[in-house]
């Protein structure tokens, strides 16, 4: 599981922001992945990143994409400094597609906007190797346009109501989002090698891991649909997807949960 070493390039359709800082993971120097791997939901138990650094012998030059509801910004607490506190120790560098299960870090202390292989990415200077994508940009990532859609629908959003547990009404990308993905998608001629995605368009539903005790008909499947649109028109080589704790590949589409991938596969 390794991608040959490749230089990227900066996206010609970002727009350029001079007073945007550059990524500076490691003091100051922008950061052109070695490697990019990908894996699915991690909801705040990072036990298996630790091995899958250990054993990939990663370095802070390797990017780590986490496909939504990594739990980075869950509690909104001392809590949440604990978990960044220990992640940024590890010998990677990891980046975050928003899910459901988790707070928009534009809704958390301390962001600020950095470019990153052509996009714009949300980081904590004292956490520097913790990344989230914004919602809508495009990344170079080892040479392929790499598209940033996060977000879902909670199915347990009752259950988590009841019990206090976390949940945002913001989980799901409203219409600013979408207004902006598609735009960049036009200007871009519907054409992107790679979607990093949370949840997947409607007609790649793995439906056979559905949980019985849910009423489907209750479920705001709009993202979904909307997503959907999105990938009928769209020319793309890859698209990965977290959300359903399942690993499964269709067509050209890949839901990840536990495993590891490397872009491209």
């Amino acid at each position: 599981m390794t991608i040959s070493r490749s230089s990227t390039h900066r996206n010609p359709e970002a727009p350029a922001n001079k007073q945007r800082p550059e990524y500076n993971g490691k003091e100051g120097s922008a950061l052109t992945p070695a490697h990019v791997y990908l894996t699915g939901d991690t909801h705040g138990s990072f036990t298996r990143l630790y091995t899958f650094c250990q054993t990939q012998q990663t370095t802070r030059q390797d990017l780590l994409v986490i496909l939504g509801d990594a739990g980075i910004n869950y509690y909104g607490s001392l809590r949440d400094a604990l978990q960044k506190k220990m992640l940024s120790a590890l010998p990677v560098t990891i980046f975050c597609i928003h899910g459901n299960h988790e707070q928009r870090p534009t809704a958390a202390k301390g962001y600020v906007e950095q470019s990153f292989c052509g996009g714009t990415v949300l980081v904590q200077p004292e956490y520097p190797n913790l990344l989230f994508a914004v919602d809508g940009e495009v990344y170079d990532l080892m040479g392929k346009s790499c598209l940033a859609i996060g977000g879902a629908y909670s199915v347990d959003k009752e259950y988590r109501l009841a019990h206090g547990w976390g949940w945002w009404p913001d989980e799901q990308p409203d219409d600013t989002i979408k207004v902006k993905v598609e735009s960049v998608l036009e200007r871009r001629n519907w054409q992107v090698d790679v979607v990093l995605s949370h949840t997947c368009p409607l007609r790649y539903e793995p439906t056979e891991v559905f949980l019985p005790f849910i009423d489907q008909s209750t479920v705001d499947k709009s993202t979904e649909i909307w997503l959907g649109k999105i990938e009928s028109r769209l020319h793309y080589q890859r698209w990965y997807c977290g959300h359903y704790h399942v690993t499964k590949q269709v067509d050209n589409l890949r839901l990840l949960f536990e495993d590891y991938l490397t872009l491209g596969e």
